[in-house]
C-alpha cells in the first residue's frame, strides 16, 4: 500500500525540518540557506518556501522543542543542576542551532528570550521576596553561561569535567541565588 498524499506531505516536511535542524546548528542562521536545505532534504527549494514561506519561519519551526524535564521540580536550585546532564551531553540539534544563532539574529533572539523567560518565570514562581525574578534571572543565566562556554566555545575547562562536579561548585552559589 503506498503512501497517502497527506503521509507523503508529512514525510517531506520532517526531512525539510531535520535538514534545517542540523544546518542551522551547524551553520547558525545566516549561513544556512534554503536552497541547502532544500539540497539536505532532497526536495526542490521551491517546496521549502511553499511549506514554511520564509527562511524566519524554517527557522523557527526548526527550533522548537520542548523543555528538559527533571525530577527535581519542588526545589528550584536541584532543578536547574538537574539539567547539566542534558545541557553538557549531545544538545539536540534545535538547541544548538539556537545557541549559534540567538545572538547574530533578531528572530532566534526573540525565540531564546521567550524560551528563557518561561525558564525565568518558572523558576521565581518558586522563589520567595521582591527580587525572586532577578534571583531566577540570574540562575538561569548562569546555566546559559555554562552551557554556552561547553558547547559552543568547547573550554578545556569545562569540557571533562563530569557534570556531577560542575553541579558540586554551582550549588554553593545557586542556593545563595535562591534565598
Amino acid at each position: 500500500m503506498s503512501p497517502t498524499r497527506a503521509e507523503r506531505r508529512a514525510a517531506s516536511e520532517q526531512r525539510i525540518l531535520e535538514a534545517a535542524r542540523l544546518l542551522f546548528a551547524e551553520r547558525g542562521f545566516e549561513r544556512t540557506t534554503i536552497r541547502a536545505v532544500a539540497t539536505a532534504a532532497q526536495v526542490d527549494p521551491a517546496l521549502v518556501m511553499q511549506r514554511f514561506g520564509s527562511k524566519q519561519e524554517l527557522f523557527t519551526r526548526a527550533v522548537e522543542h520542548t523543555t528538559a524535564q527533571t525530577p527535581h521540580e519542588d526545589d528550584p536550585v536541584e532543578h536547574v543542576l538537574g539539567t547539566l546532564g542534558w545541557k553538557l551531553g549531545e544538545l539536540p540539534p534545535e538547541s544548538l542551532a539556537m545557541l549559534r544563532s540567538m545572538l547574530t539574529h533578531p528572530e532566534a533572539a526573540s525565540t531564546a528570550r521567550a524560551a528563557l523567560a518561561g525558564q525565568i518565570e518558572r523558576i521565581g514562581s518558586s522563589l520567595g521576596g521582591d527580587d525572586a525574578p532577578l534571583r531566577a534571572a540570574l540562575m538561569t543565566v548562569i546555566m546559559l553561561g555554562v552551557t554556552v562556554g561547553h558547547q559552543l566555545l568547547e573550554l578545556e575547562e569545562l569540557r571533562d569535567v563530569p557534570p556531577e562536579e560542575i553541579a558540586r561548585l554551582l550549588r554553593p552559589c545557586l542556593q545563595e541565588l535562591a534565598r
